[in-house]
């Protein structure tokens, strides 16, 4: 690529960690200028990561970093507040321009706002564009231009909509900028040392874009087809595991929707699990409009009435949940898989908040607050969001009386007791009848399985029939205020 005269323009990386399909990638190198890839750790604009997704936004930088290599840049990384450290960069690189994605969130919204005033004095342009939605929350108002609070007739209006644009093809070359100073991902301290505890989660992941779309291909091409049955399955691998690829924007929806959509068109025996998947994206886009409309999303009821439920503080049956240790299979088993892997299976992370919040009466924002540090994919909009969902006080919730049964729900979808004993290995031997309810074996049964109920494994916290009775009399007491 020829030298060229033009002063360089900065493309500011936030939860988008892609070359492709990045407005803000494609439109700074259609100019031609130098471009300065630079990604700002600002903790303090929106929610900062907890343990899991620090881990992972570590090696994503790294995988984005030697993608751009490969088009002759260079990523820079800064720490500090991004409205205050972008402008520092500009001045110190002589940038004409910043160009970034707008992410639909108050907090990032009020850190655009303030770098655009920064930015206006050093007579900077700025070029902010939209990549983190299908739609823009605008664009799904009710009559009174409120955001709609139903998912069904939610993703009805956004496909009415017709298909968002057609994703954007990454930049063959990109002109290097002069060199500056950037720091290292080490001296950020993304990942546990003391100690190391991701080595599940390096068994278990490679973030980046190339992994990203190499899984959703993978996807589409074998599982997609027995999606709609094998979804609610933990001892199958019968969901996509994109995930934590569109938490960090290693994808965007508009390459998840167009992908999916085109291989329905190829093959149309998988086009109910396309649809169904696509839902499941639309539900994403859900959360995030909800959180568009409600920021404080993590920390209040949508439905207020919940302001007065009686939770209980109980750190004892809180550190057993966390721990995996509540004497329930199936909620002990995806507790340990979110510790080992970063992730838990749909269908068993609405068994295990389920037990918390109504078994446990335990409120639904410290459940949250447990899967934000542990959970890879934990997501700004959708992890409350769905916490709220389960503990009825949120959007489009489940009933407050609709109590999970965790022996049903484990004798139903892991019928054979694979995913349980994957992570509840101390019950490998039991036998499949009884595996989702030890208690139930006789004396004879547990021995010659080598279990000895309150020491090998707990008793469960709490009777079934008795925790749900106890939370639909919690229940009543607001509906009565």
């Amino acid at each position: 690529m020829p030298p060229t005269s033009l002063p360089p323009v900065i493309v500011w990386f936030r939860d988008d960690l892609r070359l492709s399909d990045h407005p803000a990638v494609h439109a700074a190198a259609r100019t031609g200028a130098p471009t300065i890839c630079l990604y700002v750790l600002d903790d303090a604009a929106g929610r900062a990561p907890g343990g899991a997704a620090r881990w992972w936004l570590a090696q994503s930088l790294r995988a984005l970093g030697a993608e751009i290599a490969t088009r002759g840049g260079a990523l820079v990384l800064r720490k500090g507040p991004a409205a205050r450290v972008i402008p520092d960069v500009a001045r110190e690189s002589g940038a004409c321009a910043v160009y970034w994605n707008t992410v639909a969130q108050a907090p990032h919204q009020a850190v655009e706002k303030q770098l655009e005033a920064a930015l206006a004095k050093l007579g900077v342009d700025l070029q902010s564009l939209p990549g983190d939605l299908l739609v823009p929350p605008s664009a799904i108002r009710n009559k009174e231009g409120r955001g709609l609070r139903v998912f069904t007739p939610f993703w009805r209006r956004v496909l009415s909509l017709g298909d968002p644009p057609k994703p954007l093809p990454a930049p063959k070359e990109l002109r290097p900028a002069p060199k500056l100073a950037s720091d290292t991902l080490e001296n950020w301290t993304l990942e546990p040392s003391k100690p190391d505890w991701a080595g599940g989660l390096r068994e278990t992941w490679t973030p980046g874009e190339a992994s990203a779309r190499a899984r959703l291909r993978d996807f589409l091409k074998h599982t997609a087809r027995g999606y709609v049955g094998d979804r609610d399955r933990p001892d199958r691998q019968g969901t996509s595991g994109l995930s934590p690829h569109l938490r960090f924007g290693e994808l965007s929806p508009r390459q998840v929707f167009h992908a999916a959509r085109f291989a329905a068109a190829e093959n149309p025996a998988i086009g109910p699990g396309v649809d169904k998947f696509l839902s499941e994206l639309g539900w994403r886009e859900f959360c995030r409009h909800l959180l568009h409309d409600h920021p404080n999303l993590a920390t209040e009821n949508l439905q207020t009435n919940f302001d007065d439920f009686p939770w209980k503080s109980d750190e004892k049956a809180l550190a057993a949940w966390q721990r995996g240790c509540t004497g329930y299979p199936i909620v002990d088993a995806g507790m340990r898989e979110l510790w080992h892997t970063g992730v838990m299976h749909n269908r068993v992370r609405m068994v295990v908040a389920s037990f918390l919040v109504k078994h446990l009466l335990i409120d639904w924002r410290d459940g949250e607050a447990w899967f934000w540090d542990t959970l890879v994919d934990a997501d700004a909009g959708s992890n409350p969001a769905n916490w709220q969902w389960v503990a009825g006080c949120g959007a489009d919730a489940a009933p407050y009386f609709r109590v999970f049964n965790p022996v049903l729900q484990g004798e139903k979808f892991d019928p054979d007791g694979t995913y349980v004993r994957r992570w509840v290995p101390e019950l490998k031997d039991v036998p499949a009848k009884l595996i989702h309810q030890p208690w139930q074996a006789t004396p004879i049964e547990l021995a010659s399985a080598g279990v000895t109920l309150g020491k090998s494994y707990p008793q469960p916290l709490v009777d079934h029939a008795k925790g749900r009775e106890r939370a639909l009399a919690a229940y009543a007491k607001i509906r009565k205020g």
